[in-house]
């Protein structure tokens, strides 16, 4: 999934800005499993979403953290992006 720029990801017609995402992250930093209310914090902190929606995105982390971890999901070939980015600078 893609958090640069514009971009955004829908669940149940909320949208997930790159900003959303990044006040979600930190929010889920902050507020730990052991904190009362935490789903109703971090959803007025993320703004624009409900406590089922902010649950169902942290569920869905939690997935892909675990489909990276147990090798489903491969990692990107950052070496081979960084050669292509040197040829278009030189080229340029």
């Amino acid at each position: 999934m893609e958090y640069s720029g514009q971009r955004t990801s829908t669940i149940s017609g909320s949208s997930w800005t790159a900003k959303k995402n990044k006040l979600f992250e930190n929010a889920l930093a902050i507020y730990d499993k052991d904190t009362p209310d935490r789903w109703q914090i971090i959803a007025k902190i993320v703004g624009g979403t409900s406590e089922e929606e902010v649950k169902r995105r942290y569920e869905m982390l939690v997935d892909d953290i675990k489909s990276i971890e147990s090798d489903r999901v491969p990692l990107p070939d950052y070496a081979q992006n960084d050669t292509s980015n040197e040829k278009r600078r030189a080229e340029a």
